[in-house]
């Protein structure tokens, strides 16, 4: 077991329910095979890491730009751990690669050890540990390169709802509260104004219904991971 970091439209557990059963999400372009093990999560947790979070390139999916995690960023991520199978998180990984489930990620074992592995040059091709909990590995992917080293792009408004409703599911954060976050990711900041933002949040907040998240108990509180020795 390990726990699966999300921190783009993977804090929404209907939309993570898509990689784990398959089919082809509401608004998206893309159907997903699935896990091999459909189970959903054991557990989720609301989780603070280190770095932020950026928008970049041009989702095939959604449209607009995906959410990418930069560890060096300042501040704090927000995040939700979600406890699955190793298998699981390969196959997770595996659709965000566009590989198919069942492909060999060894990587995955480097990523424990190591902290860091890198499976190819693409999105979400690098593995990162970004923490340990309960005795067990907490990893997340993410692109090879830093947030100032690409050019940041606006997020498509189904893509940033998504995020929203992750962020209220995992979080409990209130409408004020999540436009702020969102309002200071490169990529959001500039290219989406507070108005427009208070619309889709407020619509993202007043409810659609979610998909199996996992148990979270009272007892996981949040969790906020400190940062990178020196």
């Amino acid at each position: 077991m390990l726990w699966y970091v999300a921190y783009g439209s993977n804090l929404h557990a209907a939309r993570l329910d898509w990689y784990l059963r398959g089919g082809c999400p509401p608004g998206g372009l893309r159907t997903y095979p699935g896990c091999r093990d459909r189970r959903p999560p054991r557990r989720t947790l609301p989780l603070l890491i280190p770095g932020g979070v950026y928008f970049a390139g041009e989702s095939r999916a959604w449209t607009g730009g995906m959410a990418f995690y930069d560890p060096l960023l300042p501040g704090r991520a927000a995040a939700r751990g979600y406890l699955v199978t190793v298998e699981q998180f390969a196959d997770i990984a595996a659709q965000e690669m566009y590989r198919p489930p069942g492909a060999d990620l060894a990587g995955i074992l480097a990523a424990v050890e190591t902290g860091r592995a890198t499976l190819g040059p693409g999105r979400y091709e690098t593995l990162l540990r970004v923490g340990v909990h309960e005795g067990l590995p907490m990893l997340t992917f993410t692109a090879p390169h830093r947030a100032v080293e690409v050019r940041w792009t606006r997020p498509a408004p189904v893509y940033l709802g998504m995020l929203a409703r992750g962020l209220c599911e995992a979080h409990g954060w209130d409408a004020a509260r999540t436009v702020g976050y969102l309002a200071g990711r490169p990529g959001v900041a500039g290219r989406w104004t507070r108005p427009a933002l208070r619309r889709l949040v407020g619509t993202a907040h007043s409810g659609s219904p979610t998909g199996p998240a996992g148990r979270q108990s009272s007892s996981d509180s949040l969790l906020d991971m400190p940062g990178r020795r020196t």
